[in-house]
């Protein structure tokens, strides 16, 4: 025969076909979207971003604050001759002020005075401008004033106003810069520092190291006894680790990686099996016509090569859409992890573009060559027989038992189904299993975040609703005072309220400022999530959040020194709070940050509502009732938890669709397979209702062993994710966070196998109801 009309031949005709056709294509476009993401995802290393950013910019493995007043400059020179030590760089001047642009409050920053941004230690990258050259010029770090778009509120030739500073001298920016080690928020040439420092506020340098061994907490702990032992008694007033920039650094993309990494790998194995097990299952199912083409002069060449190109058009067209669906959906994720880190932009790496096509395509071509071979070696009649059931004696003994069970026997005939292809079944059992976890992860991970979510509110604003002087004042007045108190008490839907400041305070072994929210009042009521220990329950006790342990180096019970309005005082550590930003965080009483004679004002009232008060309600009639000098709103969970919850979704389906169409792929094979049973179960009066069931309860054992295993494997796969994005996150979690679903919850979920195994049967089941037993044994 010539070569045409063999490939004619091996094509065939048929809806039979076309439906494999769709299906084989369907399969590899969705498993090729899935590797692609998975594999832009394990290519894409964020932190292998900040490393190869850390080597370039020499970044500082220790930033520390120094006394001048216990050590001179040769002093602190010496320290770069000391074993360990392999670069150096400073002492630089160094102090905190507050920043103001166009009356809007930047907060308060670290300055320090260089004389240029290069240097052996934290070469700093400057984003736009130039370095200052003069008094009256600063250079700001670029991520300094960013609003909600994520774009600085500052240009080059803006001015911005020390608050701290005697005389609130104001100063012209003039160029923006990166720390890669965070070493400071804004830069002045040395001889303004003194001009800019706080009235009565010490003197302070920054001394900033590279060392031989710095890649672990105890090697840096080590590194920093050194160089303290070798300066006189006190002159190293805080250091500040390189460790901490990563954290600091962490960002929606970090957080979102670890569960979209679980999924990607879910979707990856998965893709494999069905792909294997979808096109040898193709080459399977056509022994009986490889018989019959063997039977007319086809040679095992012919019939391999036949045989290897049907499955490949509809494999290669799966393949080149699904690379580019993988791109579309890898996109969103690898722009926020660039962002992030500030490495430029990040995109699906060239050769994922092209080795995950080819290896899909050579993973289809593999599995229908194999098979392929096997039957041009067959003869034409064992081809025939191969392709007209299953080897004989498989499943009998299945279907003998379950006949003496009281079932219908069109049930006891589908669940007996399975045990005739064992290898087949297995691949279904996986591709169910897959598909379950995938659900039951989803909606543990979707639980997670909701808490986390209101934990994150908890941490914004500790009350349901917020109360704040209007205008630009951020300050109520007494007057104020006293109307909001009224006006909160006499609202119906109020529950509980408290006053609160938000300061920054200087903390021993920090060289910036630390965020504090002061409550006056109970302010237990605010339930913040605890991670470990308790709330604070007098003076002189304090919550922290983990960044604050992490970058302090101190944990719960231990004390710290801190300073509030101008005053040291000892601050006993006595829990750790949820909180996932990644700035320290301290909370209080009152008086343990000294009250107002520190200098704390109320800048809000805290309030939480009844059970079932809408907040939005609430807070249209707190406004109404306060008029004119007073402003309000509510917390959400953050823009992060809407993106982290979409993705859960789109990776759910991916997974959810990908099982499912192994599964059609599995129930279509035996459908076609059985096409003579089916005839002989309608002329004996199978009704349609019946051939339904029967081809659904094919797939019913798998669906069940799929739920007994999906279980706890989902929740395993959901604890670790729920650590490893807290851990990405810098921030630890409340052990309830990982326990969202109850038991009878998972078993309900569990059973979304049998949903994803029943829809995956039903169009197979439905085309079995619709055939006649004329054309069934026509067919056949």
């Amino acid at each position: 025969m010539s070569a045409r009309r063999v490939l004619r031949a091996a094509a065939g005709r048929g809806p039979g076909r076309r439906v494999q056709a769709v299906v084989i294509f369907l399969v590899l476009l969705a498993s090729t979207a899935a590797a692609t993401v998975g594999l832009a995802l394990v290519a894409v290393d964020s932190n292998g971003a900040f490393q190869r950013s850390f080597t370039a910019q020499h970044g500082a493995d220790v930033a520390a604050g120094v006394d001048p007043a216990r050590a001179t400059s040769a002093q602190l020179a010496a320290t770069g001759r000391l074993p360990g030590v392999t670069a150096i760089a400073g002492p630089f001047a160094l102090t905190s002020i507050g920043l103001d642009a166009s009356g809007s409050p930047l907060g308060t920053v670290t300055v320090a005075g260089r004389t240029s941004p290069g240097g052996p230690v934290d070469d700093l990258t400057l984003t736009a401008g130039r370095w200052p050259s003069r008094p009256g010029q600063i250079v700001i770090a670029d991520d300094l004033g960013q609003g909600p778009d994520d774009q600085t509120t500052l240009q080059i030739g803006s001015t911005v106003t020390v608050t701290t500073a005697p005389g609130k001298p104001k100063l012209t920016v003039v160029g923006m810069a990166r720390s890669i080690t965070d070493t400071a928020g804004a830069w002045v040439v040395p001889a303004e520092i003194a001009a800019l420092r706080t009235p009565g506020a010490p003197a302070l340098e920054q001394m900033l190291y590279r060392f031989t061994l710095a890649g672990s907490a105890a090697q840096i702990r080590a590194d920093v006894a050194a160089v303290t032992a070798a300066l006189p008694a006190g002159a190293i007033a805080g250091t500040a680790p390189w460790l901490t920039a990563p954290n600091t650094a962490n960002g929606s993309s970090s957080i979102v990686a670890p569960f979209v990494m679980a999924f990607a790998i879910m979707g990856l194995v998965l893709s494999v099996l069905i792909v294997a097990n979808v096109v040898s299952g193709a080459v399977v199912a056509g022994y009986r016509r490889i018989g019959v083409l063997k039977s007319i002069g086809l040679t095992p060449a012919q019939v391999t090569i036949a045989y290897v190109r049907r499955v490949g058009v509809p494999a290669v067209a799966g393949c080149v859409l699904g690379v580019a669906a993988g791109n579309l959906l890898a996109l969103p994720v690898l722009s926020n992890s660039a962002s992030v880190y500030g490495v430029g932009s990040q995109s699906v790496p060239p050769w994922v573009d092209i080795a995950t096509p080819l290896g899909m395509c050579a993973l289809a071509g593999l599995a229908a060559l194999l098979p392929a071979l096997r039957a041009s070696r067959l003869s034409a009649v064992q081809a025939i027989a191969t392709g007209q059931a299953p080897r004989q004696g498989r499943g009998y003994g299945a279907h003998r038992l379950l006949g003496r069970m009281p079932l219908p026997r069109a049930m006891t005939i589908g669940l007996a189904a399975p045990f005739a292809r064992p290898a087949r079944t297995m691949v279904t059992l996986a591709a169910i299993v897959f598909g379950a976890t995938a659900v039951i992860f989803a909606v543990g991970l979707d639980a997670s975040l909701a808490r986390a979510a209101t934990g994150t509110e908890h941490a914004e604003g500790p009350g349901q609703v917020v109360v704040y002087p209007g205008g630009s004042s951020s300050e109520f007045t007494a007057g104020q005072e006293r109307k909001a108190v009224a006006v909160i008490r006499a609202l119906p839907g109020t529950a509980d309220y408290v006053a609160e400041a938000t300061p920054t305070v200087g903390v021993s072994g920090l060289t910036r400022q630390v965020n504090a929210e002061a409550f006056l009042g109970n302010a237990a009521w605010t339930d913040y999530d605890m991670v470990t220990g308790h709330w604070y329950g007098g003076a002189g006790q304090a919550d922290v959040n983990t960044v604050f342990l992490t970058q302090t180096g101190l944990s719960v019970g231990d004390t710290t020194s801190v300073i509030s309005g101008g005053k040291m005082m000892t601050v006993r550590i006595v829990g750790e709070v949820f909180d996932p930003d990644n700035q320290p965080l301290l909370i209080a009483g009152w008086q343990t940050l000294g009250g107002a004679a520190a200098g704390l004002a109320i800048q809000q009232y805290d309030i939480g509502l009844k059970p079932g008060v809408s907040p939005d309600v609430y807070s249209n009639s707190l406004n109404q009732a306060l008029g004119a000098g007073f402003g309000s709103g509510t917390y959400g969970g953050g823009l992060f938890f809407g993106i982290a919850k979409s993705l859960i979704s789109m990776l759910t389906l991916i997974v959810a669709v990908v099982a499912g169409l192994g599964v059609l792929n599995t129930v279509l094979l035996g459908a076609r397979e059985r096409r003579h049973d089916l005839g002989v179960f309608k002329a004996l009066g199978m009704t349609p209702r019946q051939a339904i069931g029967m081809v659904v309860c094919w797939v019913a054992a798998p669906a069940i062993a799929a739920a007994i295993i999906a279980a706890p494997a989902a929740d395993i796969l959901h604890s670790a994710t729920v650590r490893a994005m807290a851990n990405a996150a810098g921030t630890a979690i409340p052990a309830s966070y990982t326990h969202v679903l109850a038991v009878p919850a998972l078993a309900a979920l569990a059973l979304s196998g049998l949903v994803i195994a029943s829809c995956g049967a039903l169009l197979p089941g439905t085309w079995a109801a619709r055939s006649t037993a004329a054309a069934a044994l026509r067919a056949e």
